[in-house]
């Protein structure tokens, strides 16, 4: 049996990638993600494992290590409708900066702008005026258990609501 080419991107609301406990195989070979919203992009970065990366910046958010895990962290629980987006620098749309890891990040945050990438960004998107900063005070949730299963809550209501894409 042959295998199948692994996929170019996973997309999907922070409330499904909250739940996920271990970064699945399949997906050990995204090395690109972005944290958003419908609206804006706030963070892209890059990591030989995309998922891993994306984990720590929710861990390290309760530290204060990391700027966009404080910012999901303070926009509890509208966070639960961020989107986490992961990508595979060797996919074809990234093929006009010759599949290099670097340049494919600096290619995402030349083309989005995100809220909060200073490198390769002169100008980043201003943070919509409806979201709490990175540097507010934390409200709720006190602590990721919490987090994790407000998500699972959510995931079980979205699935009531829409059967057929939980399915």
């Amino acid at each position: 049996m042959i295998p199948s080419p692994p996929l170019p991107s996973l997309i999907f609301p922070l409330r499904r990638f909250l739940v996920v406990e271990q970064c699945p195989a399949e997906w050990q070979h995204f090395d690109l993600y972005l944290f958003r919203d419908e609206e804006v992009v706030f963070y892209v970065g890059q990591s030989y494992t995309a998922f891993n990366r994306a984990w720590s910046h929710i861990y390290d958010g309760w530290k204060g290590r990391s700027l966009v895990g404080r910012f999901v962290l303070m926009n509890w629980p509208r966070a639960l409708h961020f989107v986490v987006e992961l990508h595979h620098s060797q996919a074809d749309r990234f093929a006009v900066v010759e599949n290099n890891l670097n340049r494919a990040e600096q290619m995402l945050i030349q083309r989005h702008q995100p809220c909060f990438n200073d490198i390769y960004n002169p100008n980043p998107t201003p943070l919509p005026a409806h979201y709490n900063p990175p540097t507010s005070l934390v409200r709720h949730p006190r602590n990721l258990p919490t987090m994790i299963r407000q998500a699972e809550q959510a995931n079980q209501q979205e699935s009531r609501r829409n059967p057929d894409e939980w399915g």
